[in-house]
């Protein structure tokens, strides 16, 4: 009868010294194209590296280890993005976005029209995924964050507010007012230009 040992969590795998060769420009990529700082990207990748040193033993080989190291960055994307909204309240969000789509009484000024043309056709447009970035390169960096966790990652509204510890308004509010800049930035840019 063999017996089978858990592995030691302190000896490192030999792909260990290769992550940040064969994954770190990706890692990164992903972080700034999110957190829109070089800086806190960096970081983000310096601490999802180590976080994998630190739970390699845990790692099953069920994914690639790419997949792994990405769902690690994703936690730690959350956690960035939780004490972002700590540092600065979402009551504070963005008073300029307030002025340019509220009305002095509390109201919407624009809603969001249905699209024109087919969406799918639009989302394999290479053009399109540049226009794309570029308008979410121009919400403000919270917003666009939480954003991508809803449209891009696919987390529920609940699973914001348990992950950001906010309100369901406060995650409505804040996709909504995503939209409706997304769809501004997108008529200028896409559905009025040439690029339909």
């Amino acid at each position: 009868m063999s017996v089978t040992r858990a592995p030691d969590p302190h000896i490192l795998p030999p792909s260990a010294s290769r992550w940040l060769d064969d994954h770190g420009d990706a890692l990164y990529a992903y972080a700034l194209a999110r957190v829109r700082s070089p800086e806190a990207a960096e970081d983000l990748v310096q601490e999802t590296l180590l976080a994998g040193l630190s739970a390699h033993h845990r790692f099953e080989g069920n994914s690639a280890e790419r997949t792994w190291l990405f769902g690690i960055l994703k936690h730690k994307l959350l956690d960035h993005l939780r004490k972002a909204i700590r540092q600065r309240p979402l009551t504070e969000i963005e008073s300029d976005v307030d002025a340019e789509f509220f009305s002095g009484g509390g109201h919407w000024k624009l809603s969001v029209s249905r699209w024109p043309g087919d969406p799918q056709q639009a989302l394999e447009n290479a053009e399109f995924h540049q226009t794309l970035a570029h308008c979410m390169s121009k919400l403000p960096s919270r917003i666009a964050q939480l954003f991508w966790l809803r449209e891009a990652e696919g987390f529920t509204t609940e699973q914001l507010c348990q992950e950001l510890d906010i309100t369901a308004t406060n995650v409505w509010a804040m996709l909504h007012r995503a939209r409706l800049r997304l769809r501004q930035c997108l008529s200028v840019n896409w559905f009025e230009g040439d690029k339909k």
